[in-house]
């Protein structure tokens, strides 16, 4: 594993590269219009026309500039209306509803489809109709929570997956219920995939994605909660692993698996080797001037004190017998399929930068924890607890 020492200077030296603009930076409320000058996309070999299902989310956004920058003609279908025109003039718009009419399809042929959003099996069925002869090559992101058994470390693609609760018919489940059924309703998913595109799939599970423009504060919360400086509580073990995944670079990768009609399932996720939770910790304060100083409060006073893992202490999951593997699962395939990672420096500068240019409720949310992190005010109550408590067993 990477030393502190050395990770910091390499996370430094990437973000003094940031600062010589010779990695592009996303910035703004809207995914930015990149400046790809300093760092040239090169063009494919072949001009692909893809379909990209939603695209305006999180990664869709990242994969439709990437695909154009590569040459690539694109169509989105979507309802239009998380960022109406976003692309306008620039990639093919047609609109329709996963949950409903997606007739707009009817009579069109892709090279690829990209399915982002799908989530109920449904979904698959409403696209097959139309695209199930219509598409040389269906990539589908899927996620690593198809997975139900999380206790086995390198655990890789042909893990199990997740079953359906009796009773549960996948075909009938109202989206509002998709939540407590997610890791099921994926596999189901998956299996409609293989169903209607059985010698033109590709499943791509990621992990935890992160970076700008995402709303669930998963990572946003350590860079902007590092850049306020002061005594940071720190969860768990130091040593304890993490694993994410830049939206960036699953994103490209998903391009170029396009490109090169890599088929098969693949978990997505990084990094490339083993990376701490004070790796990351320290790699995020390399970006900052704030001066940010931890406290490490262990798991079980955690517990005690009703700090969640993945939820208060967010990115982080102890690995517990029943949890060694969740930050730990096998990414081999992926990366010998040609999966990337930037540096953490990157993904954090930019993650901060992002961050401070979003809306004041937003900002306002992720001050009281409202999504994923603590309150400042909480913080302070859970340190002053550990310490009154090491000072009482002195």
């Amino acid at each position: 594993m990477t030393t502190r020492r050395a990770f910091i200077r390499l996370s430094a030296a990437a973000g003094g590269a940031l600062g010589l603009g010779a990695i592009p930076i996303i910035g703004g409320a809207q995914p930015a219009r990149r400046e790809r000058n300093a760092s040239p996309t090169d063009r494919a070999a072949k001009s692909l026309d893809i379909l990209i299902l939603g695209g305006t989310g999180f990664t869709g956004p990242e994969q439709v500039e990437y695909a154009l920058a590569r040459g690539h003609r694109v169509t989105l279908i979507n309802r239009n209306k998380t960022r109406p025109d976003f692309f306008k003039g620039r990639v093919e718009q047609l609109i329709g509803d996963l949950n409903g009419d997606m007739s707009a399809l009817r009579g069109r042929k892709f090279d690829v489809v990209i399915d982002n959003p799908t989530t109920l099996p449904a979904w698959v069925r409403n696209v097959a109709q139309y695209m199930q002869g219509n598409t040389n090559h269906y990539i589908f992101i899927s996620t690593e929570s198809v997975y139900p058994d999380n206790s086995v470390p390198g655990a890789d693609e042909t893990d199990r997956l997740t079953p359906l609760p009796p009773g549960l018919d996948p075909f009938t489940v109202p989206i509002a219920d998709a939540r407590k059924h997610y890791g099921a309703l994926k596999t189901v998913s998956e299996h409609e995939v293989q169903q209607h595109y059985p010698d033109r799939y590709t499943i791509i599970r990621p992990g935890l994605i992160v970076g700008p423009l995402d709303a669930t504060d998963r990572f946003t919360y350590w860079p902007a909660r590092i850049d306020r400086g002061g005594e940071v509580l720190a969860p768990g073990d130091p040593t304890d692993p993490v694993q994410f995944i830049d939206s960036r670079d699953l994103a490209e990768w998903t391009i170029r698996m396009a490109e090169n009609h890599e088929l098969g399932i693949y978990n997505a996720t990084g990094p490339s080797k083993p990376l701490s939770m004070a790796e990351m910790l320290y790699g995020i304060k390399a970006i900052t001037t704030a001066g940010a100083q931890f406290t490490w409060v262990p798991a079980d006073f955690l517990r005690e004190q009703k700090i969640r893992p993945w939820r208060d202490m967010t990115v982080w999951i102890p690995p517990t017998p029943r949890d060694a593997g969740f930050s730990r699962k096998s990414n081999a395939r992926a990366i010998a399929k040609g999966l990337t990672f930037r540096p953490l420096a990157v993904t954090a500068k930019d993650t901060l930068d992002w961050n401070k240019t979003r809306p004041a409720d937003q900002l306002q949310k992720l001050a009281e924890g409202a999504v994923g992190g603590i309150s400042a005010e909480r913080e302070a109550q859970v340190l002053a607890a550990w310490k009154a408590k090491e000072s009482a067993g002195r």
